[in-house]
């Protein structure tokens, strides 16, 4: 690997994509509740950089429909059940690899030691690994996982972590991610050099956080790697 002894990963929006719509999956779940629906998939994303830290998956999105219904004027007792029904119609197997990112990946383990660093729970992630048939293919995994000091990104746990299980320093050490907000103000506040994978989604409010390098597709990771 050309400059660098170890390369991470983030998972969700870089490696892979949901094959359910957002979009579907919100109005299922509101239909099921009963409950007018108050939001939209991009009202759910601009709220999850104010949301505190949770221990599991449902917390979370306990928390982000609670602070999603309060923007609305919506009681955010409505919460729980939607919460209830979001888990139940959502299957995290369904993914698929983003554009050039099976091939990036084969090409980092051929030439140097491959880190993932995701901002989700072991047991949900792990699913959409094992669907994608990439389980084992990282020298390590870092989960959030509050209860054992591992805050998400853009927190410095997860790459501290990653950085002493990989034996890597941080200044031979890229990370690749698609959130400037968690992905590359993370890598870049421990030192990482880092590349922004732009999705064609909005700028997430994070703009002053420059990347090293900036793709379009991970087939580019070859050009900076």
């Amino acid at each position: 690997m050309a400059g660098y002894d170890a390369i991470c990963f983030d998972l969700d929006r870089t490696l892979c994509e949901p094959t359910q719509s957002a979009s579907t999956l919100l109005e299922r779940t509101f239909d099921r509740t009963g409950f007018e629906q108050f939001c939209t998939p991009a009202d759910l994303r601009s709220a999850v950089p104010s949301l505190p830290n949770a221990e599991t998956d449902r917390e979370f999105y306990e928390n982000l429909f609670a602070a999603v219904a309060r923007r609305s004027n919506v009681d955010p007792a409505v919460s729980q059940r939607l919460t209830d029904w979001y888990l139940e119609l959502q299957d995290p197997t369904a993914v698929r690899f983003r554009p050039g990112a099976k091939a990036a990946l084969e090409y980092a383990r051929e030439h140097g030691r491959v880190g993932l660093i995701t901002n989700g729970g072991r047991t949900t992630q792990t699913r959409k690994l094992r669907a994608l048939g990439i389980e084992n293919a990282f020298d390590v995994r870092v989960f959030t996982e509050p209860s054992e000091g591992i805050y998400p990104k853009p927190d410095a746990a997860p790459f501290e972590y990653a950085l002493a299980e990989l034996e890597a320093s941080a200044d031979r050490t890229i990370h690749i991610g698609d959130s400037l907000r968690a992905d590359i103000a993370g890598a870049n506040a421990m030192g990482l050099d880092s590349a922004w994978l732009d999705t064609g989604r909005a700028r997430d409010h994070a703009s002053d956080h420059q990347p090293t390098y900036q793709l379009t597709s991970l087939e580019g990771v070859e050009t900076i790697v």
